[in-house]
This record gives structure tokens, sequence and C-alpha cells, in this order.
């Protein structure tokens, strides 16, 4: 099969298209022939060895599996011979390891739904870790009701699409923080408010958020607890994709200092695939109050290509390979 991988750190450039045996297939296990997946940042992080710390877990001095990716859409190609919630033919959407490949293996009680009729496999790829840590910013760090006010800071990326549209879903009210050239692309999936960066400072207002999620990182924490209400929470899910030794973990740590002290919280998260929070994604996705924002389209041959294009930090939604 053909898949996508690297034999050392570095830029993009480090990717290559190689052809690799199929994976096995357990007894309980499914492979799908896979049709769409993503790219994110967590994808260049593994590929840079950036953060230095991400050798440690990865391989020193090289990367021990050299693969990439996360999120899938696909259809069932076998099953194993204890699975019989699938079948060869079946449409299907979730989360692995190694999905920037023609074939993946799951195990069948996995993080594997069926796709949503609604849904194309651009858009059902493009799920994954991005809607992922959209939730449980909000559901598990912000803990959200219906009725507070929720400000998303980097509304119009992969993240940041999915946040405004599950925010909306909770029942809040939310302000979008975007540049000019995305100020209608936020709008238009739901934001209440919508505040262009290039011409206004969403922290120099009064106190009104009760909770900040932080995607863009290009505000201070000290900054952005101004405009936060006395028990408000800002939840950290992003800052620079490029970084040398810890630069992208320094705002991770700060948060968890700062929250030793006053009556806000501030929480750094990093989101985990689970087969509960994707049965709730799917719902939203099936009932239309959630769909996938889809930027660009790559072949799995350009991956080093999607990769620049999302280090250029312009991406407006999800950058989507196909398979």
């Amino acid at each position: 099969m053909k898949a996508i991988h690297y034999r050392r750190y570095g830029p993009p450039d480090v990717l290559e298209l190689v052809d690799l045996d199929p994976p096995p297939v357990g007894d309980d296990d499914v492979l799908v022939r896979v049709r769409t997946t993503s790219v994110n940042p967590l994808e260049a992080h593994l590929m840079r060895g950036e953060p230095y710390l991400v050798r440690a877990v990865m391989g020193l001095p090289r990367p021990r599996t050299g693969r990439l990716g996360a999120d899938l859409a696909g259809v069932v190609e076998a099953v194993g011979r204890n699975v019989t919630t699938y079948r060869a033919g079946d449409e299907v959407f979730g989360y692995g390891t190694g999905t920037w490949a023609e074939y993946v293996a799951l195990r069948a009680d996995g993080v594997l739904l069926p796709k949503p009729e609604r849904l194309t496999f651009e858009q059902a790829g493009a799920v994954g870790i991005a809607a992922f840590t959209a939730l449980q910013a909000l559901r598990k760090k912000a803990g959200v009701r219906a009725g507070q006010h929720v400000l998303v800071n980097g509304a119009s990326g992969g993240v940041g699409t999915f946040t405004v549209q599950v925010a909306k879903a909770l029942g809040a009210e939310v302000t979008g923080v975007c540049s000019t050239r995305n100020v209608e692309l936020v709008r238009s999936i739901g934001a209440d408010h919508v505040v262009d960066y290039t011409a206004e400072n969403f922290t120099a207002g009064e106190p009104r958020y009760d909770a900040v999620i932080d995607i863009a990182g290009s505000r201070t924490p000290s900054e952005i607890k101004r405009v936060l209400t006395r028990k408000g929470v800002l939840v950290s899910v992003g800052g620079p994709i490029k970084g040398m030794w810890v630069s992208p973990l320094t705002g991770p740590l700060t948060l968890a200092v700062r929250s030793l002290f006053g009556s806000q919280t501030l929480t750094p998260m990093l989101a985990k695939g689970n087969l509960a929070d994707l049965e709730v994604l799917r719902d939203l996705l099936a009932a239309g109050t959630v769909t996938p924002v889809v930027d660009r389209t790559f072949p799995l041959a350009d991956a080093a290509a999607a990769i620049r294009y999302l280090e250029d930090e312009h991406a407006r939604g999800k950058v989507v390979l196909t398979v």
C-alpha cells in the first residue's frame, strides 16, 4: 500500500510516499480503505520533532515508526472473524494511528463509527482531532452551559470552526476572533459576534466571557484574564506550530502556575480521541448542527505541500488529504 513515511525529523521535505505492506487484520479488527484523512498541527510537531521533548517519546535520534496521521474516513475492506458490527463496504470515520496511508487496521470497538450520510468523505475525514479538541475544551475543561458567553480566539481555523459550532450547539452566545478576510466565514458558521483582530483588541473590553477558548495563542494569559468573568475559564489549546525546545509548552506551564492564584481557571489541554465523544460528535454532524469546514484538499502524495500550507497559518477550516 502507499503511505507517507519519514526517516528523520525535519521540514516537510522529509516526507516520502512509500510502498508498505498492508496492516494485518486481527480477529477483532476492521481493515479500512482510507478515502480521506486530514492535517493537524500534531503531525507538524511529530514530523519536525519539535519541541525536542517530542523526540523522547517518538524516538532518538530518529522516529521509531515514521508514520503520521490520526483522522480518517473510508470504507471497510475486511473484518476479523470476531467482528459483527461492521462488514465490507460500510462507510466509516474515526480516529487511529498511521492514517496517512491507503489502509489502516483498527479495533472494531475502537474510535470508529458509521459515517453520517450527510457528510462527504472530505468532510468526515476532517473531523477527528480538531473536533475532539473543540468538544473537550468546551465541555470537559470549560464546562460551558446554555446562556454562557464564550469567546473563541482563532475562530476560522480547523479547531476554531468546530469550536464555534459546538459552542452554539451547547447553547452559548459565541464571539469569534479572526482576521478581516475570515469575518464572513465565522459569521456564517453561527458566531453571534465577530471581532476582527486587525481592527480591534478583544482583550481591551469589560469582563464578560464565561469561557475563552484560545487557539491562536496571540494574547498572553494576563491579557485574556481581563475579559473573563470572576469565575471565568481560559482554555489554551493552541500556540505556535513551530518551536525548537519547549516553546509550545511554556504557555501550558504558565497557565498551570497562574491557576494557583485567583478565582479564575486557566488551563491547558490536549485532546484525546475516544468513542464516547465521537458518538456525541456523530449526532451533531448527522443532525446538521455541526458541519466540517474544509479549506483545501491535497492528494496523499502532496502531504508535504499540505503541511506547508498549514504551517503558513492561514488555513480557513481544515486541510484534508485524499487517498
